[in-house]
């Protein structure tokens, strides 16, 4: 059966870029930007205009969320475990006969990417982890999260959205840059969102796993982010074997939307790196 998440497909089926004059051409790794709650794949547009045009850049929208549905096959479910998001996207990439590729996530996303690492390591050629935190909930956080859950499916999306935009992005964004996260979040399925809500309380703990982690890995964090503050990126970064960590001064949770232009050179410089001789 093919992959049932709605996605985004841009740039050369196969992408190269000359080592030195006279020397074999070498293949750049497709790019796969795994996007947050409560968003979908055009959070990431900044990125995928701006790597499209040398390499294979895939975005997905993730299950419950854009215009993918919550399980294969019907529109509502109550719960399904974490795990399912990387096995969904690794399900997606064989489709589309994608085998080694460099996964970015932000928030949410950065742990589906780490779970992405825990299952399918042979097959990721790098980190990057933007915005996010490895543990697993808290007690509290568990409440918190079925609490929002029920909250969501009993009241839309509208409320919760208008509270938290101007945590999601920067008080001082532009009103564009609002606009475009606000009508993300207000567009999210309600069903889609309480799902991944339970799902993201069950997560499991990546603390171990970040230093096992064997490829090189980027770090990324908004200066004036609350919800994973840069303390967050900071211990990850100390964690990973192999890390850089770039602070976007003036962002909070959304850089790569915020501050697209320097979210876009960090990841650009890191890729070079990827993509260079090992």
């Amino acid at each position: 059966m093919a992959p049932f998440l709605a996605y985004e497909d841009k740039g050369p089926d196969t992408s190269h870029t000359p080592r030195d004059a006279g020397a074999p051409l070498v293949p750049l790794a497709p790019l796969v930007l795994v996007h947050g709650h409560p968003f979908d794949r055009t959070m990431w547009q900044p990125q995928l205009a701006a790597f499209s045009t040398t390499r294979r850049v895939i975005a997905p929208d993730l299950r419950g969320y854009g215009a993918s549905p919550v399980s294969p096959g019907v529109t509502r479910s109550d719960e399904f475990a974490f795990e399912e998001f990387a096995r969904d996207v690794v399900a997606l990439l064989d489709d589309l006969e994608v085998d080694a590729f460099v996964p970015v996530g932000l928030s949410m996303g950065g742990q589906i990417v780490m779970d992405l690492y825990r299952q399918f390591p042979g097959r990721v050629r790098g980190l990057v982890l933007a915005d996010t935190f490895p543990a697993a909930e808290t007690p509290q956080g568990v409440r918190a999260r079925h609490a929002l859950a029920d909250r969501l499916l009993r009241e839309g999306m509208r409320g919760y959205a208008d509270e938290v935009l101007e945590k999601m992005v920067a008080p001082h964004a532009g009103p564009p840059v609002k606009a475009h996260v606000h009508g993300m979040m207000t567009a999210a399925s309600p069903q889609g969102a309480a799902a991944a809500l339970r799902a993201r309380a069950a997560r499991p703990d990546y603390r171990a796993l970040l230093a096992r982690v064997a490829v090189p890995a980027l770090v990324v964090v908004g200066a004036d982010d609350t919800y994973t503050p840069v303390a967050d990126a900071e211990a990850m970064h100390a964690a990973l074997p192999d890390a850089d960590l770039h602070v976007v001064e003036g962002a909070a949770h959304l850089p790569n939307l915020e501050r697209p232009e320097e979210f876009n050179r960090a990841l650009g410089t890191f890729l070079a790196r990827v993509d260079g001789p090992s």
